[in-house]
């Protein structure tokens, strides 16, 4: 079977023995490998009619959690039938979510259904700690089950870290392209400048974004590009080589004809070599490998960013805070790939992307029933414009007879988002139509700018061929998993701590501690998955 466009976050952490074993001690009874115990019941999901509460844990970056009794728990309860508990986990990139999930699995009070991160699925899933999916979701959560394609499951199951070819995991699934690096046309325009075709013309509008004063502030603080710690959300830098990059992690793609780790190929080397001269000459962000999510995002929106890389359809919160910030209503164009002579550059899509759901396994039937309830009302597409509003007088509003998208405001709403699967799961056509739907006349010119910006990035993106590879590759690697020598190295040599010439000590390195077998396990998967 030939697999196109799908993925799995290939650079990823796994969860320490001492949490797995923290949990394994106090984790409920199986519901059983065949899932059968469900099957029994006198109930199912759709005729549970008692609205169960269940804790949900996912991403929050700064949004009031869900409570009780709620205007949110309220509106999802009538939706889903469901009462959902959210509580607000920190995000900070995943990492500092990371670290309370850990505590939480630990203390024996793993969540009812979670976001799963950095691979934590595979060790969870041998240890029993989350229900075997296999034949509960056709049952009893049939709208999740068609809404994904066969071949997705297909490829779920061949990366079932059992063995058995079973699932354990809900996927994430994006059928467009949504990353892009995005440039200030309103500063290209005041400057007299031409978008850039090749990578000199790029160079050339970061120089004078460094020095002519784009802001009008007189101050010259402008940041011509940047990005965040451990050389994240730069990707754009990277993607003019060719390089396979998700998010600032290193991924897999066919070098010279072989499935390869992106980090250890020759066109990596060269974007290193590009970053550490933009670096060097002023014209990337000092503290890019310091920034944090919200320091980063800070200088986006203080109007000091001339290029930054992210999600393209998130474009409105930038425009937005840009606006509250400073005054300025920007205008952001998607960065077409500049032209290097020697590379095929593009900017990575992964189809499939980490893990989106687990489910607790647990021998309390009324609570599973209700999350799998959850499932299948959230994937109910009649559902879906309704849980992309979320509350109204709080997410949106009525104006003339039409619902409008309220500005984001983290002071006052609450985590809705989380269950909206539309932009997971959706074409482009369809997310562009809902985000254009939902436009008032005042974010209007946000949405014009977001929904050319997604259009145009659709041009450049292309799926990795290691799109699907599941993170049990690095099993037994964890700093391989982990980036840990990636980071140390690509640090050093964008900053100058380190010549350029360190990166063939970095690869030597790589391969000896442990990257020989990973290849290996990386390349026999990648032949199963294309029989």
């Amino acid at each position: 079977m030939v697999i196109k466009k799908l993925g799995l976050l290939a650079a990823v952490g796994a969860l320490s023995f001492t949490v797995i074993a923290g949990c394994s001690n106090k984790m409920e009874s199986s519901v059983g490998t065949n899932s059968s115990s469900p099957a029994t019941s006198q109930s199912t999901a759709a005729e549970v009619k008692d609205v169960i509460d269940i804790e949900v844990w996912g991403t929050n970056t700064g949004y009031k959690p869900i409570t009780k009794g709620s205007k949110t728990y309220e509106f999802l309860k009538e939706k889903l039938g469901v009462g959902v508990i959210n509580p607000y986990v920190e995000w900070n990139g995943g990492t500092a979510y990371l670290n309370q999930l850990n505590l939480k699995i630990a203390s024996g009070e793993m969540p009812d259904l979670f976001l799963p991160q950095q691979g934590i699925e595979n060790s969870l899933a041998k240890n029993g700690a989350i229900a075997d999916l296999t034949d509960l979701l056709p049952k009893y959560a049939p709208n999740l089950w068609q809404d994904i394609p066969q071949d997705v499951w297909d490829v779920v199951k061949a990366n079932d870290p059992t063995g058995q070819g079973r699932i354990y995991y809900i996927p994430g699934l994006v059928d467009y392209g949504r990353y892009g690096g995005m440039i200030r046309q309103d500063w290209l325009d005041k400057l007299g400048l031409q978008m850039p075709k090749t990578q000199d013309d790029f160079v050339k509008i970061l120089e004078a974004f460094r020095d002519k004063d784009p802001n009008g502030n007189g101050q010259k603080d402008e940041l011509p590009t940047g990005g965040r710690q451990e050389a994240r959300w730069m990707d754009h830098l990277f993607a003019m080589y060719g390089v396979a990059m998700f998010e600032g992690y290193p991924d897999w793609d066919i070098y010279d004809g072989k499935l390869t780790y992106s980090a250890t190929t020759p066109n990596m080397r060269a974007a290193l070599e590009f970053i550490a001269k933009l670096y060097k000459d002023g014209l990337l962000d000092k503290e890019t490998l310091l920034n944090d999510k919200a320091k980063w995002d800070g200088k986006v929106m203080a109007n000091k960013a001339g290029n930054y890389f992210h999600w393209v359809e998130q474009l409105p919160l930038y425009l937005d805070g840009l606006q509250k910030n400073s005054g300025v209503k920007a205008q952001f164009s998607l960065l077409p790939i500049p032209e290097v002579e020697g590379y095929k550059g593009f900017y990575t899509w992964k189809r499939m992307t980490p893990p989106a759901w687990v489910v607790k396994n647990t021998k309390d039937q009324t609570k599973l029933m209700a999350v799998l309830k959850l499932l299948n009302n959230m994937y109910d597409k009649k559902n879906w414009k309704d849980l992309y509003l979320g509350v109204e007088g709080m997410h949106y509003t009525m104006k003339d007879g039409k619902a409008v998208k309220l500005p984001d405001d983290k002071s006052t709403q609450e985590n809705v988002g989380l269950f909206n699967p539309a932009s997971g799961l959706s074409t482009l056509d369809f997310t562009t139509d809902l985000i254009q739907s939902t436009a008032s006349a005042d974010n209007k010119w946000e949405v014009d700018q977001t929904v050319k910006d997604m259009q145009d990035a659709q041009k450049y993106a292309k799926v990795i061929a290691g799109d699907g590879m599941p993170a049990s590759v690095y099993e037994g690697f964890p700093d391989i998993n982990n980036r840990t020598l990636y980071i140390e190295y690509a640090s050093k040599i964008i900053t100058g701590q380190y010549p350029i010439s360190k990166f063939d000590e970095f690869v030597d390195k790589w391969n000896k501690s442990g990257g020989e077998e990973v290849t290996k396990r990386a390349r026999d998967w990648y032949t199963r998955v294309k029989k």
